[in-house]
This record gives C-alpha cells, structure tokens and sequence, in this order.
C-alpha cells in the first residue's frame, strides 16, 4: 500500500559518488534532514576535479558528513567503509557518466557502472542494508517508441554502452534481491539540471558558449525533446522513497496501481522526471532570456545513440509518495544561471 507522506527515520546513509552533481545535492538535503551521510568518491578526471573538491568542501563543513575517497573498484576500501560506518541505507550514484563518451571510451563504462555496482551490492548484501538505492537512467528505455515511459515497459534495446551498462545493473540488482532479500529500488533519471552542475552536459554547455559568444551545437536540427528535470525535484523524489524499501513478495499487502514490483523479490523501479517534454529550443530560448543574450546556434544531424525524445511517467512517484515533480524550466534554470555567474565569475 502506498506509504505517501510518511517520514524518514534518521539513518546514516551511505552515498557513492557523493561529489558529484547528484550526490552533492542528495547529501546535502539528507544532512539538512540529520541524517548521518559518509559519502564515497573517486574524483575521477572525466570533468574538472576542482569542481568535486569543492562540492565535498562543502559538505565537510555541514555537522554529520564525512566522506572517503577511493574508486569503487576498490573493494577492499568499499568494504572497510562499510563495516566501519554500517550504513542503514546504501544510495548508489557513482558511476561513469555520458552517453557520448562512451562511444569512444566503453571500456570505463563496464568498469566503473557495472563491475563498481556489483561491488556496492556485495558490501550491501554483507551489511545487510534496509534499503539499497542505485541511480538508473531514462537511456535504458532506448529504442522504445511509447511515451511517455512507465517503469513496466520492456526496455530491451539500449543504444548506447551506456544505457546497456544501466541495464544490465537493474537485472544484477533483481537477481541479488531474489536470492538474498536485498531490498532494492531503482530510479530512473531524467535530464536533471540545476546549479553546480556536470560541465559535460549540454545545458552548462549552452551557457559558457552563449555568455562567450560562441555558437552551440544543436543536434537533429534542434528537434529534440527532453524531460527536464531540475535537480532540486529529482533530490526530493530520492528522499522521499528512501524509507519505502520494497517488502519481500510474502510481506505485502495490496499493491498502489502500475507498482514496478518484482513478484519474486523486493525489487523495483521508480520513474522520477518532470512528466512533461519540452522542445529543444525552447529551452534555448529559455536560456536566453535568463542570460540575457541570444545563442549562436550551429544546427547539425543526430548523433549516434542519441534519442529524439525523452518523456516520464511518474504516477508511480506520486502515488508512493504523494510528490510530483513539477518546477517549470525558468524557474529551475534560474538558480544554475545565478550559481554559474557567481562562479565563474561571468
């Protein structure tokens, strides 16, 4: 039965990739909360590390965090953490991000997404967590052409190594909650955004080049559509179904509608988007007014496993939890605008 607007015990909670866009917000909101947070990062070059110092500088100074720096490949570092600190919840984000840059670095991709997941649910399954949370991703939807998404789709055709390292998580992630009891649930992200966010993304992209004067590449012709998420929601959505671990098949009672439950183990997945999409160049134009300045667009074909549209269900969010998402793009962007002027100063 859903659980909506039942509060979060304190807990201590373990987060990897804690510096991180995500796990920065994630952790700070659990802090603000009391929650306990010991965050687990391995400030790995694929973006500037000076932006992830600064993030865990931050959370340093909060009562309640502390934090270890170590790749997740390395176990026997994920497990002295996790013995020392038993976590009452593990919430994994880490991982290799981009779907681009795995068209040329796929390697890192199954190292770093699947071969680091399997270790955090190993020291989840010895630590006997209440609850393991694993970030997804609304790429494993892929090829599929019914929108928008509901978490009981088949999603069998990523496009990219990416999306099938995500993939490939969930299934891993289902066969440990099967055999072991392991409550699990998935979320699928959606085109977050927001202030101290991934310079790789296109949205901190757009922003640098326009306030430089630069042209923006707008792929397929600038015929794309997004589920913008602002990270403040996806943040919140988290929190929210942090004590809504899924009971094991023998534990039930009536199921909410559309529940992604597992019918042999406590495993499920969770939508968390903004339930609408929007039009590339509105968001552009967006960005525009916000800065102020008008974008030098360079409009070129599709890139390779990318998707002309991306777009989320979340009644299944709401009706766990009783949150939708629901912050309109000025209003999301406009913290990033303030946060990246004060930054960098522009």
């Amino acid at each position: 039965m859903s659980r909506r607007g039942r509060k979060s015990k304190l807990q201590k909670i373990l987060i990897t990739g804690s510096a991180g866009f995500i796990g920065f917000h994630l952790a700070r909101h659990l802090l603000a909360a009391g929650h306990r947070v010991h965050g687990f990062d391995g400030m790995t070059p694929y973006y500037d590390v000076r932006l992830k110092e600064k993030r865990h500088a931050l959370l340093r100074a909060m009562p309640g965090f502390t934090a270890t720096e170590a790749v997740l490949e390395d176990m026997a570092t994920l497990e002295k953490i996790t013995r020392d600190f038993a976590p009452d919840a593990i919430i994994h984000l880490a991982a290799q991000a981009g779907v681009r840059y795995s068209l040329s670095h796929p390697r890192s991709y199954v190292e770093t997404n699947f071969t680091g997941s399997f270790n955090v649910l190993e020291v989840a399954r010895q630590a006997r967590v209440k609850h393991l949370m694993m970030a997804s991703t609304s790429s494993v939807y892929g090829a599929n052409p019914e929108m928008p998404f509901v978490e009981t789709d088949r999603a069998d055709h990523p496009l990219t190594v990416y999306a099938a390292t995500k993939k490939a998580v969930e299934a891993l992630a289902h066969s440990y909650a099967h055999l072991w009891g392991l409550p699990v649930t998935l979320f699928r992200f959606f085109t977050v955004y927001g202030a101290w966010g991934r310079p790789d993304l296109a949205y901190f992209k757009f922003t640098e080049a326009i306030l430089r004067g630069q042209p923006i590449d707008v792929y397929n012709h600038g015929e794309l559509w997004r589920d913008f998420t602002a990270v403040e929601d996806l943040v919140e959505g988290v929190s929210r179904l942090l004590p809504l671990a899924p009971p094991l098949p023998a534990d039930r009672g009536t199921q909410v509608e559309g529940d992604s439950l597992s019918p042999v183990a406590p495993w499920r997945i969770v939508n968390i988007g903004n339930s609408d999409k929007v039009h590339l160049m509105d968001f552009i134009r967006t960005l525009e007014g916000l800065l102020g300045r008008k974008a030098i667009c360079n409009f070129l074909p599709m890139q390779p496993g990318d998707v002309p549209a991306t777009w989320a269900d979340c009644a299944l969010l709401q009706r766990l939890t009783g949150f939708r998402p629901g912050t309109d793009l000025a209003s999301g962007l406009k913290p990033f605008v303030d946060w990246y002027r004060d930054y960098y100063r522009s």
